[in-house]
């Protein structure tokens, strides 16, 4: 529920946006802390699809929580994107759902390569400095926190606890997990701080500029 600046709209306004702009119709919403918050934003809110909420009583973690938006989704014989609450982004899902599909995955997370915080050196092997690269994009990717799942991926998440520590390691090593990279030149950042939340808005503004 965190606004990106000069936008008067909180984050899951822009995920929402996004996912009906690349055709998706309805969304399962999972509420946790302050849920009422949440419920009366998008109950005031115009949507461009939509949207049901499910509340958690008791936190059931990131993979307990996933399984149990699932069980309200509307085509459970489909499959299914789901998407971090903290994240905003811009690329195609629909390449994304064929890249799922051609390899027959169980799941597909996107991957992207954040740039990391901090100038770096380059040295050679005699330990000669060469060059200060500042902010470089990562050179291993990451979870970008959206995802393609099939149908029947649901019954493989705990009850509680956490996917990641559990089903997408057992999927891994089963070979069937797929990683698809983010295009290049696609939008993506992860809001977990003020400094955040003001490169974002000024991405933003770039954009509606360009």
């Amino acid at each position: 529920m965190v606004e990106i600046p000069g936008t008067g709209v909180p984050i899951i306004g822009h995920q929402l946006a996004w996912l009906a702009a690349e055709g998706v119709t309805d969304a399962v919403v999972s509420c946790g802390h302050l849920a009422g918050v949440l419920q009366e934003w998008l109950a005031g809110a115009r949507l461009p699809l939509r949207v049901a909420t499910v509340v958690e009583e008791e936190p059931l973690g990131r993979g307990g929580g996933l399984k149990y938006a699932a069980a309200r989704l509307p085509f459970p014989d489909r499959p299914w994107f789901a998407t971090n609450g903290d994240v905003w982004t811009r690329f195609s899902l629909r390449e994304m759902a064929a890249f799922h599909a051609e390899r027959g995955a169980v799941a597909t997370l996107a991957l992207a390569r954040p740039r990391i915080p901090w100038g770096v050196v380059e040295t050679d092997g005699s330990g000669q400095v060469l060059d200060f690269v500042e902010a470089p994009r990562s050179p291993y990717p990451v979870n970008a926190g959206v995802y393609v799942f099939d149908p029947g991926f649901a019954a493989l998440l705990p009850d509680v606890g956490d996917h990641e520590r559990t089903t997408f390691p057992r999927l891994a090593r089963q070979r069937r997990l797929a990683g698809f990279p983010l295009p290049q030149g696609a939008f993506w950042r992860a809001i977990d701080t003020v400094k955040d939340l003001a490169e974002a808005a000024r991405e933003l503004g770039a954009q509606a500029g360009a």
